[in-house]
């Protein structure tokens, strides 16, 4: 359960091999210590079913025989899963053929079972969407709009229909625990999502671990824990920040509340109306919200997606024993750690080209072929024979080898990846590839460039990205361009620069001479 692109393993052919399998499975167990305290939830009302859909190696099925054998609970166990070889694993780990006599090799989703469970605890196959087929795809889409009356977006993983499926089967006043990415409640699709499951259950608890506690510590993901019941939603829950690999805290949380809590443990009590304001992945608000927002100041676009950067990217070097003039050539930078600090200059750019870094992007803007040199020509026509004419991201363009278009970005924003999120000042005139986005000040004078560059680079507005981002592992934060328009900045940073003075106080609105 996690994003696997981002696993780090030592031995390269051993780390694809791995990563390969991971992504089509998306198998990923639960720790012993998270399974305990997912247990304990959901079989606090003791009752005498517990089904896991997702059985894998079985990590739930022995904390539920070790709750049973502690509390003396005469507890049957049934489960789900497609890979039987990943069964016959969970035999090695202390399951016995009795333990798994009552799984069945189903698909949970879309072959669900025919009767409501009491208890129910997961950790689903986190499977993205491009790994999806057409076909299950549309399946599940016609599922989700069938239960929940939601259109669910297409980027929308696996595990976001296994969650609905879960609580379709959750009997009244039974307990589900579900662990997944928090990718679940930071997508486009999420805030229909939540505001469904909300209206219709008791969101009782959501766990978030901090680094040094994370469930899954040698892949980016940020893991939650939510704790949810078949039964009239409530006004407030608990949002809990964990901060050790220790399941006794959280035990001892869900059985006695707040007294003696842990140092390990905090525990905000919240709103819901606020949570799902903020995000339920998110810290509570603190305070007054911020009066303006990056896109009172300027608009964001994604960078140039370039389908092909081995043909399309290049070195002056290269562009030269290629024969293509620099008339149809733009600069631009093509990796994130191509750039060392937040400013970038012509400087930086002569550097790149002597350690053999392309930053020459191939720019035809002419309607015809013929209207360029012969060596050009005949570069487009190599390009045609190794078929990029039909690669996915190249054949929706009318001419292929046309690239998209971007105006030079006064501000470029460096928006995924494990170094601190940055805003970076283009003084290199450069256009970005997809690893930075575009920010296009609505004034571009310098003077106002630069109050909004200090605006954005100051320590409270780079924490509020965790405010809009979508989250990951060791603090990885992704923020879309629609996502970084809404980013809050800090109304005493607006006003001690002077960027106030440019949008009108009542509605953050520009008013420009």
């Amino acid at each position: 359960m996690h994003s696997p692109e981002e696993q780090t393993i030592a031995a390269p052919s051993r780390s694809w091999t791995r990563r390969e399998r991971l992504r089509t499975k998306g198998q990923f167990w639960t720790p012993d210590w998270v399974a305990d305290f997912m247990v304990t939830y959901a079989l606090k009302d003791k009752p005498s079913l517990l089904l896991d859909p997702a059985v894998g190696e079985g990590a739930f099925f022995r904390a539920a025989k070790r709750y049973a054998g502690e509390t003396g609970l005469a507890l049957s166990l049934c489960g789900r899963d497609v890979d039987p070889a990943v069964l016959d694993q969970a035999k090695t780990t202390g399951l016995t053929d009795a333990d798994l006599a009552n799984v069945e090799l189903r698909d949970f989703v879309l072959d669900p079972p025919s009767r409501e469970y009491p208890a129910i605890v997961a950790n689903p196959p986190y499977i993205r969407h491009h790994r999806l087929s057409p076909d299950a795809k549309q399946a599940l889409r016609t599922f989700a709009r069938t239960t929940t009356g939601l259109r669910i977006d297409g980027r929308a993983g696996f595990h976001v229909y296994f969650l609905i499926r879960a609580l379709s089967l959750l009997a009244p006043g039974g307990r589900l625990a579900f662990i997944v990415s928090a990718d679940i409640c930071e997508g486009v699709f999420a805030d229909a999502l939540w505001q469904w499951i909300c209206s219709r259950f008791r969101l009782e608890g959501v766990i978030t671990f901090s680094s040094e506690a994370a469930p899954f510590p040698d892949v980016d993901t940020n893991a939650l824990v939510f704790l949810i019941r078949n039964a009239p939603p409530p006004q407030r829950f608990d949002w809990v920040k964990c901060r050790a690999r220790q399941s006794a805290p959280l035990v001892n949380w869900l059985t006695h509340g707040t007294q003696d809590l842990s140092p390990s443990l905090e525990v905000f009590p919240r709103l819901l109306t606020e949570g799902l304001s903020t995000g339920l992945s998110r810290s509570p608000s603190e305070g007054q919200e911020e009066t303006y927002t990056l896109a009172d100041f300027a608009s964001v676009m994604r960078g140039i997606v370039t389908g092909d950067n081995d043909f399309f990217f290049m070195t002056a070097e290269q562009a030269a024993a290629r024969g293509i003039p620099q008339t149809f050539l733009t600069r631009a930078i093509g990796r994130t750690r191509d750039v060392e600090g937040d400013l970038l200059t012509s400087e930086d750019l002569e550097r790149l080209e002597r350690l053999g870094r392309p930053t020459w992007l191939l720019d035809i803007r002419v309607e015809s072929l013929q209207d360029v040199p012969v060596r050009l020509r005949e570069y487009i026509e190599e390009g045609e024979r190794r078929g990029l004419p039909q690669k996915v991201l190249i054949k929706a363009r009318r001419l292929w080898y046309r690239m998209e278009r971007r105006d030079v970005p006064p501000i470029l924003f460096a928006y995924l990846g494990r170094r601190k999120a940055r805003f970076i000042r283009n003084l290199a005139g450069v256009v970005p590839l997809t690893c930075l986005h575009c920010i296009y000040p609505k004034n571009t004078s310098r003077d106002f460039v630069d109050r909004l560059c200090t605006v954005l680079k100051h320590p409270e507005t780079i924490r509020n990205l965790y405010k809009v981002g979508k989250s990951y592992g060791r603090d990885a934060i992704k923020v879309e361009p629609r996502a970084l328009e809404r980013l809050p900045l800090p109304d005493a940073v607006v006003k001690k620069v002077g960027l106030d003075d440019f949008a009108s106080p009542k509605q953050g609105a520009f008013e420009f001479e």
